[in-house]
């Protein structure tokens, strides 16, 4: 069959329920964290912007060889109102082979990111999870962690009761975890070797506080993405042996953590290391099993393309998909 006629495949939003596990999700990062990775193949993201609106557009070139693209947000903050949509290219044809709807992958991509980050970052085999907020970006996070088989304990702090109470039931349920809703973000976070920070105060100061750091812990922090959030006190940042971070030059030049703790003395980059460079080896997570280490993500285009490839094999596997009846023309130049 003729390259140029192969049908582009539509998955639809419904499809990617059906098709993303965690484990395919977290599979497929850790093998592309895992392969060399240059900063031509993950370019900084671009947005346009209207008023009221904008286009955000993230590209990459999967390290899998198979297959490039790009992941277009549409939103308006000023109607409520945003589509996400990934479109998939082959590297040898050019053609377009997929587009798929990108609602559910910031949230898959990011939390499996998290748990690819957690298997190799912690220094102990089983994690004692404290979980700092109840959003759907703190579910993900206990989904995708879940699925790695290594938690022993998970103790959730939301500010509202209800809500903390309510994620502890529903994962004891779902999972039959030992999981408990606490008061404070200090007794969740006491005796535990990973914290997953999922949660922005409202006043834009940090959530976690140095004070309850303990040897060895490794923190994650998903949620301070821009200038003006923080979720790590500047004595965290400063407390830390090494920081990993998915987009290692936004992560120190565009979040609000690492701007303050510069500005306080702290040199962030010089300790600011990229996940590919610790899951290819190139890099020693601790010297003593005391190190306080960080993962800060700001999310990657790399993890949307090879979430939407898992995607692709899953669907095409699975029949889980539609044919388009016409396609863009691949043209010879």
């Amino acid at each position: 069959m003729n390259h140029t006629h192969l049908p582009t495949l539509f998955i639809n939003d419904d499809h990617v329920a059906e098709l993303a596990t965690w484990s395919s999700a977290i599979e497929a990062l850790s093998h592309a964290y895992s392969q060399p990775i240059s900063n031509a193949m993950v370019p900084p993201r671009t947005m346009a912007r209207g008023d009221g609106f904008w286009l955000r557009s993230l590209c990459a070139v999967s390290p899998s060889k198979e297959y490039m693209g790009c992941k277009l947000i549409a939103a308006s903050p000023k109607n409520k109102k945003a589509s996400y949509l990934i479109s998939l290219f082959d590297q040898d044809t050019m053609r377009l082979a997929a587009l798929i709807d990108g609602n559910r992958i910031t949230d898959i991509r990011t939390a499996a990111s998290s748990a690819v980050a957690v298997n190799a970052l912690a220094g102990t085999e089983k994690f004692d999870i404290a979980i700092l907020g109840s959003s759907a970006l703190a579910r993900s996070h206990l989904h995708a962690l879940n699925a790695t088989g290594r938690i022993a304990k998970v103790r959730v702090f939301s500010p509202t009761e209800v809500n903390r109470e309510k994620f502890a039931q529903e994962f004891h349920a779902q999972y039959g975890l030992d999981i408990q809703a606490v008061a404070t973000a200090e007794e969740a976070v006491k005796g535990s070797n990973v914290v997953i920070c999922a949660s922005r105060s409202r006043d834009g100061g940090p959530v976690f506080d140095a004070a309850w750091l303990e040897p060895g812990m490794t923190v994650v922090s998903v949620s301070s993405t821009l200038p003006e959030q923080r979720e790590l006190d500047v004595d965290t940042m400063k407390a830390a042996s090494l920081i990993v971070a998915d987009m290692p030059e936004e992560v120190i030049h565009e979040t609000g953590d690492s701007l303050v703790a510069i500005e306080q003395g702290c040199d962030v980059a010089a300790k600011t290391v990229s996940l590919s460079d610790v899951m290819s080896g190139q890099v020693k997570v601790r010297n003593t099993p005391e190190d306080i280490v960080i993962y800060k993500s700001v999310g990657s285009a790399l993890q949307d393309i090879v979430t939407a490839e898992m995607l692709l094999r899953n669907a095409k596997a699975a029949d889980k998909y539609q044919e388009m009846n016409d396609s863009i023309v691949t043209i010879d130049r």
